[in-house]
C-alpha cells in the first residue's frame, strides 16, 4: 500500500479528478496555495494498492501540464527608487509535483 501525495494547478484538478473517478481510484482533494507565483494548487492525497501507482502516476502527468506565464516580479522597496519599474517575465509553471510514500496500515471506517 502505497500514499501519494499529487501536487497540481487548479487548472488541471477538474480533469484530473474526473479521471480518477473513471478508474475507480478515491482521493482526497485539498486546495492548497503555493509555490513563488502563490497560485492556486490542488492536493490530492491518494491511497493506493501498490500495483496500480504506476497507473495514477501515469494519469498525473497526462493530465498535469507545464505551461508558461507571464508574471510580474515584486519591486523590492528597500532599493533605491531608480530602474524600479518592474517588467513582466516569463516563467514556466504546472505540471506537478508528487510524493509517493510506502503506508503501514490504511483503514477505512
Amino acid at each position: 500500500m502505497k500514499l501519494i501525495i499529487a501536487i497540481v494547478q487548479d487548472k488541471d484538478a477538474s480533469q484530473l479528478s474526473d479521471q480518477f473517478i473513471d478508474a475507480n481510484i478515491r482521493a482526497t482533494k485539498l486546495s492548497t496555495t503555493g509555490g513563488f507565483l502563490k497560485s492556486g494548487n490542488t492536493t490530492y492525497m491518494i491511497g493506493i494498492d501498490d500495483q496500480r501507482v504506476d497507473e495514477v502516476l501515469a494519469m498525473i502527468k497526462e493530465v498535469s501540464h507545464s505551461r508558461e506565464e507571464f508574471m510580474t516580479p515584486p519591486v523590492n522597496l528597500d532599493a533605491s527608487m531608480e530602474g524600479t519599474t518592474a517588467y513582466p517575465v516569463k516563467v514556466q509553471v504546472g505540471g506537478a509535483t508528487v510524493f509517493v510514500m510506502p503506508i503501514e496500515k490504511f483503514q477505512q471506517f
